[in-house]
């Protein structure tokens, strides 16, 4: 497999920020707790390929970890995030006015946000994105009426549904999977609803009326650690966690994907989009430490290695859905070369 290689350009233009971040022994990684797994595996891919010392990597969350990378360039900043999300408008303000404004974007692949219970639950769970909305969201339609949720079980939403009470797991109003959560599955349940249909409401309202989720117990936050969900899980089978498809891609022998619109989560159907709540993952890396923070070239090489990104790279069998040939390439030039990321509006 051939590694690309950083440009000599890179490492001059690099040369120049030698000021601005002194060197530490060791990378530093914030950022989402879904692509977490993946940088992580990366990291341990990395030191013992060079024998160097393994980045350190903190599983912040989307919002967090942005925080955190974009308080400023040095040694006491961090090198990358991870990102569940694109970058946002306000975060990418917040970067620049803190003086990180050569920053490179990386799209590594998709995953698809599931929806797992319990193997030990023996129903064969298929739900539509309006019964999801309608389980968890704060407020819904009832009687021709906009309302908080009376709902308790899932036999009431649908009474094909089993009679037990809806409880779900999920990650808190930091987290990148939240925000994909809510947008892809939230309001895509509540479009579908014959209220917001048949009332003529358009994106901004259901942006602004369908974005919440319930406090009233049957939603809880549960921070940004998946592998907690999972044990939440095995504790209660009547359980859903909701978490990225890595988490359930190496627990599938205590979990089951719960099927959306039909459609279970897996490789093929978050890659085609058939899977119908799939998202692109990101990580940002600020250019100002490239060649001065020791190993950070290197250690980006091998996360754009083929060996890594590839399809039956080292990542997809980790659960990573990987990119076209064609964007993995155009990945590795920007990633390897220090491209800039574009302005967000």
């Amino acid at each position: 497999m051939k590694t690309i290689k950083l440009t000599a350009s890179v490492l001059a233009i690099t040369a120049v920020a030698a000021t601005a971040a002194s060197a530490r022994d060791a990378i530093r990684i914030v950022g989402s707790s879904t692509v977490f797994p993946y940088t992580q595996a990366v990291a341990e891919q990395f030191a013992n390929n060079t024998g160097a010392r393994s980045p350190i990597v903190e599983s912040t969350g989307t919002g967090g970890g942005m925080k955190i990378f974009c308080a400023g360039i040095g040694e006491n900043t961090a090198d990358i995030t991870g990102a569940s999300r694109a970058m946002k408008a306000s975060e990418y303000e917040l970067c620049h006015s803190n003086g990180v404004t050569d920053i490179t974007e990386a799209l590594i692949g998709f995953d698809g946000l599931s929806i797992a219970i319990s193997r030990a639950n023996d129903f064969a769970w298929d739900l539509k994105l309006s019964e999801v909305y309608q389980a968890l969201a704060a407020q819904i339609p009832v009687s021709g009426e906009w309302v908080d949720n009376p709902y308790t079980t899932w036999n009431q939403i649908n009474p094909d549904l089993p009679a037990v009470e809806i409880l779900a797991y999920g990650p808190p109003p930091t987290s990148g999977t939240r925000d994909a959560f809510v947008e892809l599955a939230m309001h895509a349940g509540c479009e579908e609803l014959e209220y917001v249909q048949n009332g003529g409401f358009d994106g901004d309202w259901v942006e602004e009326n369908c974005s919440r989720m319930r406090t009233d117990g049957p939603f809880v936050e549960a921070g940004e650690n998946d592998n907690l969900i999972v044990q939440r899980l095995e504790a209660d089978a009547n359980a859903v966690g909701i978490f990225g498809y890595s988490f359930l891609f190496e627990n599938l022998d205590r979990l089951k994907a719960v099927s959306i619109e039909g459609v279970e989560p897996n490789s093929s159907t978050i890659a085609d989009k058939s899977y119908p709540v799939s998202r692109p993952l990101f990580f940002y890396v600020k250019n100002a430490h490239r060649g001065v923070i020791p190993n950070l070239n290197e250690f980006l090489e091998e996360y754009m290695s083929n060996d890594a990104l590839e399809q039956g790279g080292y990542l997809s069998e980790r659960g990573l859905v990987s990119l076209a040939d064609d964007l993995l390439t155009k990945l590795q030039d920007a990633v390897l070369n220090g491209t800039n990321m574009e302005p967000k509006s």
